[in-house]
């Protein structure tokens, strides 16, 4: 009987060891899951907008339409310019800190900024004036960086050409742009060459600011200005309003370059969709999470320009757009 005993306590220790072990081994998948479910990937988000500028919504479209949603499967971590774009340095180096698995960023300068501050996280960019000092190539970008252009910069001429259709009394037109934007001054010496061929004079305004922006209206109210191109960039597009408002206000016909200024109440816009260009983007974001290198995929380019036309703008202002337009707009505002 006494030997028993040993043998009875060597059994229940191995006993215990097996549900022990059993119990570990039950837990191990589901710790393993939990902490899968943690390490969602994550997008650094640069943008040199304000949040609510709306081709960002459409970004966020595009990553649902792919089936990204955010907080479940992928993670987004934010970093908002508001149209100042010397903070862009700063804020891509916040992202490139965080390690993300890959930026989104909007416009050359956002590019820039992002190449400067990483040489290994993937970028995927949007962008409206010309890539070629930061890309080896527009079908073959080489290194970290890809995406979309919609070469807005290209159709300076072709706005001013509408404008003049638009107003056939057209002599004196006044250009609006932010000298803080590289891009603006070359685009506003392309508007210059066209004017010439079409008789017009052009007088430019500068803003680096919203301020900046009331005292070029007033300018061009001493100027005698009958007509106004914006030359768009980050500062104008985040107060599309404010310059749709003021253009009503001061009784200046103006085209813009993108539909989200004559949605606000501007006139007229000529350019691609920035709605397309941000929700295609995401798209690119998809192929790089699954392992694509993005050196290897062509920057792409728009082959569809809109042109919207702000009835209700037209009839306020007294114009009577020629049916020729009306014809060929892709949408008409009433």
């Amino acid at each position: 009987m006494a030997a028993a005993w040993p043998l009875a306590a060597r059994n229940r220790r191995a006993l215990l060891y097996g549900l022990s072990l059993a119990c570990a081994l039950a837990w191990l998948p589901l710790a393993t899951s939990a902490q899968q479910a943690t390490k969602l990937p994550r997008l650094g988000l640069l943008g040199n907008h304000s949040p609510t500028f709306p081709p960002y919504e459409a970004f966020r479209e595009g990553l649902r339409e792919l089936g990204y949603v955010e907080g479940k499967n992928i993670a987004i971590e934010a970093r908002w310019a508001g149209g100042n774009l010397e903070l862009l340095p700063q804020l891509a180096r916040e992202l490139a800190h965080l390690n993300v698995d890959v930026l989104f960023v909007a416009g050359d300068q956002g590019l820039k900024a992002a190449k400067e501050a990483t040489a290994t996280i993937p970028i995927v960019v949007a962008a409206c004036d010309p890539l070629d000092s930061l890309v080896a190539s527009i079908a073959r970008p080489g290194g970290k960086a890809t995406g979309l252009t919609c070469i807005s910069s290209d159709l300076a001429g072709k706005r001013l050409q509408l404008l003049k259709e638009l107003v056939p009394t057209l002599s004196r037109v006044a250009v609006l742009y932010n000298p803080k934007d590289r891009n603006k001054a070359p685009e506003y010496k392309q508007m210059q060459e066209v004017a010439r061929s079409m008789n017009l004079t052009l007088r430019g305004f500068e803003a680096r600011s919203a301020d900046e922006i009331d005292s070029a209206f007033m300018g061009m109210a001493v100027d005698h200005t009958q007509g106004l191109v914006t030359l768009a960039d980050p500062l104008m597009n985040d107060h599309l309003k404010k310059l749709a408002d003021l253009g009503l206000k001061n009784r200046l016909p103006g085209i813009y370059g993108f539909r989200e200024f004559a949605d606000a109440g501007g006139l007229v816009s000529y350019g691609a969709s920035l709605n397309w260009v941000f929700r295609r983007a995401a798209w690119y974001i998809d192929k790089i999470l699954k392992g694509a290198n993005p050196g290897d995929l062509p920057i792409e380019q728009p082959t569809k320009f809109e042109l919207v036309i702000n009835l209700k703008t037209a009839k306020t202002l007294g114009l009577t757009v020629p049916d020729k337009l009306l014809a060929t707009a892709d949408e008409v505002i009433e």
